[in-house]
């Protein structure tokens, strides 16, 4: 892939609205939902670097490239506009919450089986 198209491709992934999604108002209240986003691109290419410091194609018949781009997003909260004040409401991620219980419920446990032990 061209690198300039690459570097659109990153920029249009990353824009502000990407974040922040379209406002919706109902009955005079705004709502603008918010969102975490991150990502990274990466690229290379290869050659054979031999015992005199010569570099010398990955392949006798081409050359070797890479590339990619990737991104996540996922639901912090809203915004809520209304009578001029605006509040912040998180989103509640119950696949985060119930990751987290089961690594203090596993770390626990390992704990108390660590602790339980008999000492010889």
């Amino acid at each position: 892939m061209d690198t300039t198209a690459l570097v659109e491709r990153v920029e249009s992934a990353l824009r502000v609205n990407r974040v922040f999604g379209e406002p919706v108002t109902v009955d005079g209240v705004t709502v603008i939902p918010v969102s975490h986003v991150g990502g990274g691109a990466g690229g290379g290419e290869g050659r054979e670097v031999r015992a005199d410091g010569e570099t010398a194609p990955a392949r006798p018949s081409g050359e070797g490239s890479g590339g990619g781009l990737g991104w996540t997003g996922h639901p912090c909260g809203v915004v809520v506009l209304r009578d001029g004040e605006a509040r912040w409401l998180p989103a509640l991620d119950v696949n985060r919450l119930v990751s987290a219980v089961a690594v203090v419920l596993v770390a626990g446990a390992l704990a108390v089986r660590a602790f339980a032990r008999p000492r010889s």
